[in-house]
């Protein structure tokens, strides 16, 4: 049997807490940043953590080290 791979699109954007909370990246922190707020800018700096209803969802695509 051959071995099981990790989808690495998913690798890149999603890695796990060690409770097995979902992490990932918040979006809209690249460009056009000079219109948006100072506050909502740092608010996407930290990581957001992801719902428990897309989590299996995320687990099976990083199956071997999910």
């Amino acid at each position: 049997m051959p071995k099981m791979k990790t989808r690495k699109s998913a690798a890149k954007r999603f890695s796990f807490t060690g409770t097995g909370k979902v992490k990932y990246k918040k979006q809209n922190l690249r460009h056009i940043l000079t219109k948006k707020s100072t506050k909502r800018k740092r608010n996407l700096r930290h990581p957001g953590i992801l719902s428990k209803d897309n989590v299996a969802v995320i687990k099976k695509q990083l199956l071997p080290n999910g």
